[in-house]
């Protein structure tokens, strides 16, 4: 009954107000009486957080909570692509020469996403990925490349869920919910990095500081579950053959390789 109450609360809701009332509750110092019930419903896994429990000061605190160094290594091999967050892969394909992905039966399209035509323009027939964050996931988002930010920016205003019903059945939320998109030049070619908001007008704040990424450095962190989408340049990269969707994945561990760098390819 609580984790029914908990999800309802959570992963479905959606309007202005109720939002705006849940992130002002999550974020108050009663919110910590919830604290230890929301770590066991969503069986939490305490021996890698940073802090203690009771050191939780408010559920938001929680949710954007920090681990221990050592319970997440990043593969540095030159080539490999790491998932950015602890997430569920929920699904990997081609973007088509329309700009389009097929996400659970639903058509999107990444130049609505990204906001422009001229970028999209860079990932026709390229890779999509989708990770998936649900609310027991650590919150932080890393990179999963190495390399040098070409461009920030911000798209939408209201979030809509993302979870599997919200991308069945909601209105292209992938590409119109609140997202942040990070696009990344690296040795082998661009990446892009869509940071897309569940809920609130902003629940996507960053952390990192210049324009240089280094792979599996923390960039950023979600207020609550939400989605990455990874979008790479045609050719470029190659899934790695342990994944099939859905899958369960944790920072750092390898997604796949970059195929040659810019300097071989010519």
């Amino acid at each position: 009954m609580l984790k029914h109450a908990y999800r309802l609360m959570i992963e479905l809701t959606n309007g202005k107000w109720t939002s705006v009332i849940l992130q002002r509750f999550a974020r108050s110092r009663v919110s910590k009486l919830v604290v230890p019930s929301f770590a066991k419903i969503y069986n939490i896994n305490l021996d890698e957080m940073e802090k203690a429990l009771h050191e939780y000061p408010t559920l938001h605190d929680l949710f954007i909570r920090t681990l221990k160094k050592e319970v997440r290594l990043v593969d540095q091999s030159e080539n490999t692509v790491v998932s950015p967050v602890d997430a569920v892969i929920e699904d990997v394909g081609a973007i088509n020469e329309t700009s389009e992905i097929i996400v659970k039966g639903k058509t999107y399209s990444i130049e609505e996403m990204l906001g422009s035509h001229e970028t999209a323009n860079k990932y026709l027939h390229g890779t999509y990925m989708i990770l998936y964050l649900s609310p027991s996931h650590y919150h932080r988002i890393h990179s999963p490349v190495e390399g040098t930010i070409v461009k920030q920016w911000s798209l939408g205003s209201k979030s809509y869920p993302v979870n599997k019903i919200g991308l069945k059945y909601g209105v292209r939320t992938l590409a119109k919910n609140y997202r942040v998109v990070t696009e990344v030049n690296t040795l082998f070619g661009n990446a892009a990095i869509v940071k897309v908001g569940a809920m609130f007008v902003n629940s996507i704040e960053t952390t990192h500081t210049g324009s240089k990424l280094k792979k599996g450095g923390e960039m950023a962190y979600f207020s609550f579950g939400s989605t990455v989408v990874l979008l790479f340049e045609k050719g470029i990269f190659q899934l790695d053959s342990s994944i099939q969707t859905p899958k369960d994945i944790r920072i750092g561990e390898k997604i796949g390789v970059f195929l040659r760098t810019k300097e071989k390819a010519l």
